[in-house]
């Protein structure tokens, strides 16, 4: 394998456990990035020469390289891969009663690139990087042979994928995937779309959170911004809240909140508003509707470091419109899933956008699910989070 040399003092990150390194990190004095091939195994060194250990190197990304083992000369292939994909299945085995559940989560399980999500016997894969995308049919032959599975579909569609090189692509490597499926989560079942649907069609890691409307939706008027499948109302629906209006812009999301609503028997106490969020909250404000409880889950508003500024505000103005349609004494769930975005700057943009001084209390803090673990140092892994609270 061939050497990656650091700048000078640019090892520290690295010496503290994190697995990122840089392009501006990289002293290309010694090596031209031009000289790698992307997705190629390469030892890293610091200025000294110390060997700090083996990563792949994507030398057209700004992340260029990310560390998978603190040995050197090491491979990133199955031999690697193979006993940290059974570590992780078995701890998500242990974890979960049924096979509904994310597998692997890159980083969080020392896999960087790799993401794998179980539903029974569909799996759905993504290979976010080069390193991971070189190695393709090694890791669909380690899901096979794991897991045995009906069919795999390798949905690669994030949108940061053209940084990395790679084309965006949904496609079936292996059996038989149907467009939907019928899941469960904590014994709720719900349709979603694997081949037409974000992400991997459906999102495991607001599971933990979604099960504490239990504590507090029984009986209350319940809205539900930004729904997607209508995870968040549906379970409300099911722990007893008298009503439930989703907000979803997506047709096809819409159809399918309807679905999950009709195999729950919750149709005839819910609605569906399929409107952009920003503009539905506004008109339920101008025609002074008001919700006992408001969940606010909205996609990532800063998807890049530098679009902080603007997508801070963009959490202002929608915790701004729903706490203006929240009854006193109601709850507000918000959410989000900005990497970029902090627990603490959450907490800022709420304070931001409390225009009328109401008195809010936290009383409840949700994080990702345990299937998607992140990484003690690094802090970019752990990119969820929710606030339960209490308006007074």
């Amino acid at each position: 394998m061939r050497k990656v040399i650091l700048k000078k003092r640019e090892d520290r990150r690295v010496r503290s456990g994190h697995l990122w390194i840089y392009s501006n990190e990289i002293d290309t004095n010694i090596h031209a990035l031009s000289e790698f091939t992307p997705g190629e195994c390469v030892n890293i060194a610091n200025a000294q020469g110390e060997i700090l250990g083996s990563g792949y190197i994507n030398p057209h990304a700004l992340l260029a390289i990310r560390l998978y083992a603190y040995e050197p000369n090491v491979i990133f292939d199955e031999n690697l891969i193979r006993p940290r994909l059974q570590t992780a299945l078995s701890a998500r085995i242990a974890y979960f009663s049924a096979p509904f559940y994310r597998i692997c989560f890159a980083e969080g399980d020392f896999l960087p690139g790799i993401i794998i999500d179980r539903f029974d016997d569909l799996i759905v894969l993504q290979l976010t990087t080069q390193g991971a995308w070189r190695i393709k049919e090694q890791i669909i032959a380690l899901i096979i042979e794991l897991l045995q599975p009906q069919g795999i579909l390798l949905k690669n569609e994030q949108p940061h994928l053209t940084t990395e090189g790679l084309e965006p692509s949904t496609t079936v490597v292996y059996g038989h995937v149907p467009e939907e499926v019928l899941l469960y989560e904590n014994n709720i079942p719900f349709y979603a779309p694997l081949h037409s649907g974000q992400k991997t069609g459906w999102f495991y890691d607001q599971r933990n959170n979604r099960s504490r409307l239990q504590h507090f939706v029984k009986g209350k008027n319940v809205l539900d911004v930004f729904s997607y499948l209508g995870s968040f109302g549906i379970y409300a629906g099911v722990y007893g809240a008298a009503s439930v209006t989703f907000i979803e812009s997506s047709k096809l999301a819409s159809a399918y909140i309807s679905r999950n609503l009709e195999v729950n028997n919750l149709l005839a106490s819910a609605q569906i508003i399929t409107e952009d969020a920003f503009v539905a909250l506004k008109n339920l404000k101008n025609q002074r509707q008001q919700f006992d409880v408001i969940i606010v889950d909205p996609p990532a508003f800063i998807k890049r470091k530098k679009d902080h500024e603007e997508g801070f505000l963009a959490y202002q103005r929608i915790n701004e419109l729903a706490l203006s349609c929240l009854k006193e004494q109601g709850v507000l769930v918000s959410s989000s899933c900005s990497m970029h975005l902090s627990e603490v700057d959450l907490k800022t943009a709420l304070i931001k956008a409390n225009k009328n001084r109401s008195q809010l209390s936290i009383f409840d803090v949700g994080y990702q699910a345990p299937d998607h673990p992140w990484h003690l140092l690094i802090p970019e892994t752990l990119y969820l989070k929710a606030l339960f609270i209490y308006k007074n």
